[in-house]
């Protein structure tokens, strides 16, 4: 989806066609081969892990802060080989991880409050900004 977004954003080229054109459910090689490509033909640099880990972070903070992701969304989404670099990160990462389709109908309320506070909380202090934008989301929803 965020290919297609991004093509609705007015960036073009073959490789982010065809990454948008695929199913939700493809193959990682594929989608990550045509990832690298279309951001070599936008003239994009790929960030390296690093930096790619934290700007997931913070686009699943800003996602769950800006009510475009659920908790269960943003933990989905979250790699558990994230590296984080700042307090509010490690806190967030941290409780996003505690996750589980085991908790009970008594603790998830709970959980889903402490991630929206460390959302919340990332989402005030970051460097990164909300412009790297949101997995699943639409930046301009609310517009």
């Amino acid at each position: 989806m965020l290919a297609a977004h991004a093509l609705v954003d007015g960036r073009d080229s073959p490789a982010l066609c065809e990454l948008a054109a695929l199913p939700r459910r493809s193959d990682e090689a594929e989608v990550r081969e045509l990832y690298v490509l279309a951001l070599r033909e936008l003239g994009i640099p790929l960030p390296d892990e690093d930096t790619a880990g934290r700007c997931l972070l913070v686009s699943l903070a800003f996602g769950l802060a800006n009510g475009e992701l659920s908790p269960e969304e943003v933990s989905n989404g979250l790699s558990m080989t994230v590296a984080a670099r700042t307090r509010e990160e490690t806190r967030f990462l941290s409780v996003a991880a505690g996750y589980s389709e085991w908790l009970g109908p008594d603790e998830l309320p709970g959980w889903e409050t402490e991630l929206r506070t460390a959302a919340q909380s990332l989402a005030a202090t970051t460097d990164l900004g909300p412009s790297i934008g949101v997995p699943g989301a639409r930046s301009d929803r609310r517009g």
